[in-house]
């Protein structure tokens, strides 16, 4: 009991301080619910763009964690260059996929966030555990920049036919980083002699 008023006795003061854990509760906002947003924007248009964004981070996570698997398996002369361009790349793309999700959230719907989730959603193909070859690896890569560069652009001709220029400026930003990473890992897989011109 207090001791007087504002003031707590040790009993009560060990209770306040003590974490409170193994909470459960409700969802507050199912998945797939999109609420509506004091955004000046037809719900019609959120709940599409909710639906294509989730996608879209489901397969740019899938690259980030392609880059981050390759980034520790890569082996071969071009180690040390492919290991810190794949970590570039690994943290270009974590930015991506933040702002994304941010973008889902605003639109007021809930991003996907769990790796289960994100595998039974993406359209990149999954690599097998163990370690491949570079050039595989790079071929990879480049197939799955390739499903998220087709899927942005679709997606962000459907957001300007919504008027959502929010969206469709992401995912501007989404194909430029995409193109750019593109380019950077394709120059690794050109035939080109090292050593000698032929």
């Amino acid at each position: 009991m207090t001791m007087s008023k504002g003031i707590l006795d040790a009993d009560e003061i060990l209770q306040h301080a003590s974490p409170l854990v193994h909470q459960r509760g409700r969802e507050i906002q199912p998945y797939g619910h999109v609420i509506r947003m004091p955004i000046s924007l037809a719900h019609s248009a959120c709940i599409e763009g909710v639906e294509h964004l989730n996608q879209l981070l489901a397969d740019t996570m899938t690259v980030r964690d392609l880059y981050k698997k390759h980034h520790w398996q890569v082996s071969g002369p071009t180690f040390y260059q492919l290991h810190s361009l794949f970590d570039k790349h690994f943290a270009e793309q974590v930015t991506l996929i933040d702002a994304i999700a941010e973008r889902i959230q605003l639109l007021g719907g809930v991003s996907l966030a769990m790796a289960a989730d994100v595998a039974e959603t993406t359209l990149i193909p999954r690599p097998p555990r163990g370690r491949e070859p570079v050039p595989v690896q790079i071929s990879r890569l480049l197939h799955a920049h390739e499903i998220v560069l087709e899927e942005a652009r679709t997606m962000a001709r459907l957001a300007a036919a919504r008027d959502d220029g929010g969206t469709n400026d992401l995912l501007v930003s989404v194909i430029r980083t995409n193109e750019l990473q593109v380019w950077f890992v394709a120059e690794h897989v050109v035939d080109a002699p090292i050593v000698r011109a032929e």
